[in-house]
């Protein structure tokens, strides 16, 4: 089966949802590090893609594509049970 066949049973909705041949290429050739890339929450878009900038004491910096920053909860609201008492709700 090829893919275009493949793709021909999703009708109008196929081109947003497979990359073209050119996309996936390009996508194959961007540099990337598994180990520094990450998704960052965001409180408007759920997450945005983050570069690790350091990592000192358990703490991780990182620097969004939009160069955003974002407070953490304490430690003390981890596992908690009732969001609403959290201080920052991403």
């Amino acid at each position: 089966t090829s893919p275009d066949a493949e793709m021909a049973a999703f009708g109008e909705a196929a081109p947003y949802l497979r990359k073209s041949e050119r996309e996936r290429i390009e996508a194959q050739n961007k540099p990337f590090d598994a180990k520094t890339s990450v998704f960052v929450a965001h409180p408007k878009e759920s997450f945005v893609k983050g570069t690790i900038q350091s990592k000192e004491s358990g703490k991780v910096t990182v620097q969004s594509e939009a160069g955003e920053v974002f407070p953490m909860n304490p430690p003390k609201y981890d596992k908690v049970e009732d969001m609403a008492m959290m201080t920052h709700l991403h």
